[in-house]
């Protein structure tokens, strides 16, 4: 066998040189051609140098690529001919030789030969098969650590000195001028092997800290993705999915990773990132808690962070997406139910229009689902807080009008009081617009025909109830409207949005005007209501109300300012700066009341990732460098932990196959002795873990039916147990009949 394999290869040896010596004389056949027509044709050769300067660019130093075919292979040039060693084991002492010769002499054969063992140790486990590259298989976790360690701290700088490519940074420009020199064409293999190679481990990964770890060190070579498109589709397909569902540190590590590429390789990576990172955020946003609300916060933080890349391109995406939510209200505004309630009053329908209004209201109702759920009021907060951190920006400021109306129509949609949880948290999107863009949004009255609703009139029914979160439901149910306990967090909730929305305003010189019908309507819910606490609430609120429009008249009579006179804009800016007025301080304290509420709804905080609920604007290096040292302490050890997991896969591997062998010697044997009605009743009985989690109702159809069916042989062996039973019974009479007789 041994005879066998070196011949195989002294044959693949000789196939590639002999493969090489035919390029390099093609090669000379085609210089002398070029020479030949430039002395014959010179203005066709002018003509080439114009439009095809590749063709003409080729010489004899070309010819070195050849070279270059057979280091990359797994045969040296020096010694192609001479016979390989049986043995493919890395050894500690072969990583440190190589390790040295690239540091003291900066070897192009050492630089190969470890990027050979990386390969290795990243696909270690793997089924190389008749793969010819898979040269050195055999590795102890100490070299795999060494390897791994190694390149990923410090190949990046060894590929940069080589190409002659800057120390740190790049642009995609630079990486284009790279790709058209002799150098690129001689060493891009070893580019494109490191970062395939390193692609292939991230994807076997399943420790977040490593994969966070080798994301950070790969983040430096970004750059390089500009030359091999489908590597970076790749790459920054896996980036996406470690932000979207990574822990940990992963997350921010994974969009840090993603906006170096958006920034370094121009707008053709930004466009898949942009989309790729708010389908992520759609995809985590179907349902929220308390501990996933701040996940999803980090989340509209990071896209919001890569929107600034490039304003005027995310002002495209963003036009695009607040369009399909538009359309989407649309469709529910102008629905059928829609308008029936605004043609009630005519001639009452037949029988037959009946029957339409009963088959149409449950499609309706679907459509109403589309806007009144998670997924569609997380887009709504995403964009919003899009709008507000670029609300001084030319390019989409103008998108605070769109999405105020869309916000606005949502929250009219369904005017009820089950729904108040929606409305308030339309209510706290509108203030947070119109306190980033300064314009006057009309909150005050979804706040005040919030009062109306009549479960707020009557005392409680229901007892005192559970504390309602208003930040994780959309909706309420009947039983929990007529409790205490939400007519207390319904009406301070209405007072605390309503206090922060004047407060905004109470500096303006037409507080006056705007204050005025909030004023009635409030003291008109003082003279309803029939409880205590919410008339006590409410005269609180008149009071401070009341007192900040005496201090801004008192300030208006001194100033004589036309309505349409820009100078009204400026008025009392100095006291506001100060934030002294009486409403911007009964804010503050109402801001304190809730938070204290809300503190005592959630039991335990849940950060996700790295600060990732406090991320903003900026990331401080000191700490991007105090988590890089944390991460190399810990990395030989999560090295070591993925090299045990991969030899474990590796002796499952040779296992199965001799248990396959001994199989195969005793399977006719094996078919001899199964039946095939026992065949049918197991694949009958057991239920398909796929379908399970792809078709849940069709399972639960297909469970219910098998244990009808169960329940039916369990009957029919049961009657015929009992009818073997009454047979017996029979015989043992006649034969005491017959002993009688």
């Amino acid at each position: 066998m041994v005879s066998k394999n070196r011949a195989k290869k002294l044959l693949e040896k000789s196939e590639v040189k002999n493969g090489v010596k035919m390029e390099k004389e093609e090669a000379k056949e085609h210089i002398g051609t070029l020479k030949k027509l430039h002395e014959k044709d010179p203005e066709f050769y002018e003509f080439l140098k114009e439009h095809d300067k590749e063709l003409l660019d080729f010489d004899e130093e070309d010819l070195d690529v050849s070279e270059e075919i057979l280091l990359l292979s797994d045969i040296d040039p020096e010694t192609a001919t001479e016979e390989e060693p049986s043995t493919n084991v890395i050894t500690s002492a072969m990583v440190d030789s190589w390790i040295e010769a690239i540091r003291s002499e900066s070897k192009l054969a050492a630089v190969r030969s470890i990027l050979k063992a990386f390969r290795s140790a990243c696909h270690y486990g793997d089924d190389s098969g008749d793969d010819p590259a898979a040269k050195f298989s055999t590795m102890s976790s100490s070299v795999f650590n060494k390897i791994m360690l190694f390149v990923l701290n410090e190949m990046d700088g060894i590929l940069r000195g080589i190409l002659k490519f800057p120390s740190s940074g790049g642009k995609d420009e630079m990486v284009k001028e790279l790709m058209a020199t002799k150098r690129w064409k001689k060493y891009n293999l070893l580019v494109k092997s490191y970062l395939g190679n390193a692609l292939h481990t991230l994807n076997q990964m399943t420790d977040n800290e490593m994969i966070a770890f080798m994301l950070r060190h790969l983040r430096y070579s970004s750059v390089f993705l500009a030359a091999f498109p489908a590597l970076l589709r790749k790459y920054i397909k896996v980036a996406l999915h470690f932000w979207g569902t990574g822990s940990g540190a992963l997350p921010v590590v994974s969009f840090l990773f993603l906006r170096d590429c958006c920034i370094r390789l121009g707008s053709d990576c930004l466009e898949d990132c942009i989309k790729g990172m708010y389908k992520a955020y759609v995809l985590n946003c179907h349902f929220v808690n308390s501990t996933k609300l701040q996940h999803i916060q980090f989340l509209g933080n990071c896209f919001a962070e890569l929107l600034r890349v490039d304003i005027p391109a995310a002002y495209q995406h963003a036009f695009v997406y607040i369009r399909q939510l538009v359309m989407i209200l649309k469709e529910a505004l102008f629905s059928p139910t829609k308008k029936k309630n605004n043609s009630k009053g005519k001639d009452e329908p037949s029988k037959k229009d009946k029957g339409k209004e009963a088959r149409s209201s449950s499609s309706n109702k679907e459509i109403f689902r589309k806007v009144y759920q998670w997924k569609f009021i997380n887009c709504l907060e995403l964009w919003t807080g899009v709008v507000c951190a670029y609300s001084n920006e030319a390019d989409l400021k103008p998108l605070a009008y769109p999405l105020t109306q869309i916000i606005t129509g949502v929250a009219r949609l369904v005017p009820s009081a089950c729904y108040f949880p929606l409305r308030l948290r339309c209510v706290r999107m509108l203030n947070r617009i119109s306190a980033s863009t300064g314009s006057f949004i009309p909150v005050s009255l979804l706040l005040l025909d919030s009062l109306e609703f009549k479960e707020l009139r009557k005392p409680p029914t229901g007892g005192v109830g559970k504390a309602v979160d208003f930040n994780s439901v959309l909706k309420v149910s009947k039983s929990t409207l007529k409790t205490r306990a939400f007519q207390e967090a319904c009406v301070f909730s209405v007072v605390e949005e309503l206090t922060e929305h004047l407060a905004q305003w109470s500096y303006s010189i037409a507080f006056l005007e705007l204050s005025f019908i909030p004023g009635v309507r409030l003291r008109n819910f003082t003279k309803s209501t029939k409880v205590d606490r919410f008339r006590k609430e409410i005269r609180r609120l008149t009071r401070q109300i009341d007192a900040n429009s005496d201090f801004v008249n008192k300030k208006r009579t001194t100033v004589a300012l036309l309505p349409n006179d820009t100078a009204a804009e400026s008025f009392l800016e100095d006291v506001k700066h100060s934030g002294t007025s009486r409403l911007s301080q009964y804010a503050a304290t109402l801001r304190q009341r809730a938070q204290e509420r809300s503190g005592a709804l959630t039991e335990s905080s849940v950060l996700i990732g790295d600060k990732s609920s406090k991320f903003g604007s900026k990331i401080s290096s000191d700490d991007d460098e105090h988590d890089d040292s944390d991460m190399e302490e810990n990395a030989s050890a999560m090295l070591s932990n993925h090299y045990s997991k991969q030899q474990k896969s590796v002796n499952k591997k040779s296992s199965t196959t001799k248990h396959t062998e001994d199989m195969a010697l005793d399977e006719d044997i094996v078919e001899d002795l199964v039946l095939s009605s026992d065949e049918d009743a197991q694949l009958s009985d057991s239920p398909d873990e796929d379908d399970d989690d792809d078709e849940p109702e069709d399972d639960q159809q297909v469970r219910s039916s098998s244990k009808k069916r169960k329940h039916g042989v369990d009957m029919h062996k049961g009657k015929e147990n009992g009818g073997n039973r009454n047979s017996k019974k029979k015989k043992k009479k006649k034969k005491r009949n017959t002993h009688g007789r």
